[in-house]
């Protein structure tokens, strides 16, 4: 855990630090997927099955067996983000000062609930979307036999990846709040951060098709441009705070 004393950390006090972080995430994460698998499982894979009418198939014994587990996996995980989130922050806090450990407390919420509108905003506008565009290749002489691996995978990593996307306002104001960005550098870097943003949807995207990467990219780009007035917003009130007591 962190020293409670006022001295600068050093490089292994931050390994550990670092270390203790992570033993702490990995045992909720795993307490998290076992409670899953025998609670979670299958009504999730129920409710993520409605988009394609629950035709799934498995092709070998031990699928549907992977499958419990890959699904109790990421259960886990969803069902974790708050420990999760709240040591990544803490961890960050060890190296801020009394004044940005605030930030901390006032992002850290927001860093959850911004994880589970991602992942919820997924589910509820665009993987109903893309699967139906998906399936629309479907004719008489192509029938969809989708397997359940390669579903769950495929669902699994678009709310994963949608869940971390949308924590990009919360990072930005955090980096604005530290001093280490400002909007003019937002605005000014604005045609990197548009190709960057679709390289990062064309990797995050589990299938190769341009309708998903797109479905990706469009949230990033309104996300990213969201995240610059609100930067403008804390800017403002910081340099208008600063000059109250200025003398």
């Amino acid at each position: 855990m962190a020293k409670k004393t006022m001295e600068p950390m050093g490089i292994f006090d931050h390994l550990e630090e670092l270390r203790n972080r992570l033993i702490v995430c990995v045992v909720f994460i795993f307490i998290a997927s076992g409670l899953s698998y025998w609670l979670l499982v299958k009504p999730v894979i129920d409710l993520i099955a409605k988009p394609v009418g629950k035709q799934l198939i498995f092709l070998t014994p031990t699928e549907a067996f992977m499958v419990y587990i890959i699904v109790a996996f990421f259960c886990g995980i969803f069902l974790s983000s708050p420990v999760v989130l709240f040591q990544i922050w803490r961890f960050v806090a060890a190296g801020l000062t009394k004044r940005e450990k605030m930030y901390v407390l006032i992002y850290a919420p927001f860093s959850f609930l911004l994880f589970i509108s991602g992942a919820y905003f997924c589910y509820a506008v665009i993987m109903p979307v893309t699967i139906k565009f998906l399936l629309g290749f479907n004719t008489e002489s192509l029938t969809p036999m989708i397997t359940l691996r390669s579903y769950v995978s495929f669902v699994g990593s678009m709310l994963l990846g949608f869940g971390l996307v949308f924590e990009m306002p919360v990072v930005i104001l955090f980096l604005t709040e530290l001093g280490l960005l400002n909007p003019k550098t937002l605005q000014k870097q604005r045609k990197y951060a548009i190709l960057i943003i679709f390289i990062v949807a064309a990797i995050m995207t589990p299938s190769p098709d341009v309708i998903s990467q797109l479905l990706m990219a469009f949230p990033m780009l309104f996300l990213f441009e969201l995240s610059i007035w609100l930067s403008v917003f804390v800017n403002y009130r910081k340099n208008r705070v600063l000059s109250q007591f200025s003398p």
